[in-house]
């Protein structure tokens, strides 16, 4: 039978335990992506995937850059700029608001 998987070993064990579980994992997935790599060299349209995921990170990469460069102004650096004109029409006598006191 296997081990018992209750009991509450110490902490020298726990720690093995867990080395041999990270390692089982890491190699897990070293074989998952050898197979994948073995794959990839066995197609015949190598060329053409490789120029294809080129253009595509390219694209991504415009896309990111884009992004980063078109970013808005701040939110706090845009309520000021509004404060600043409210105060600006204020002193200048201008309504900020578009409500009449025609009666009221």
């Amino acid at each position: 039978m296997g081990h018992d998987s209750g009991r509450g070993g110490g902490p020298q064990e726990q720690a093995v335990l867990l080395v041999a579980g990270l390692a089982d994992v890491a190699l897990g997935t070293v074989r998952s992506a050898v197979g994948t790599f073995r794959g990839l060299l066995r197609r015949s349209d190598l060329p053409d995937l490789a120029a294809d995921t080129e253009r595509d990170l390219a694209a991504r990469g415009r896309l990111l850059l884009d992004r980063w460069t078109a970013m808005p102004p701040p939110h706090l650096e845009t309520l000021a700029r509004h404060a600043a004109a409210r105060r600006g029409e204020a002193e200048q006598g201008t309504p900020t608001s578009p409500r009449t006191t025609d009666g009221d």
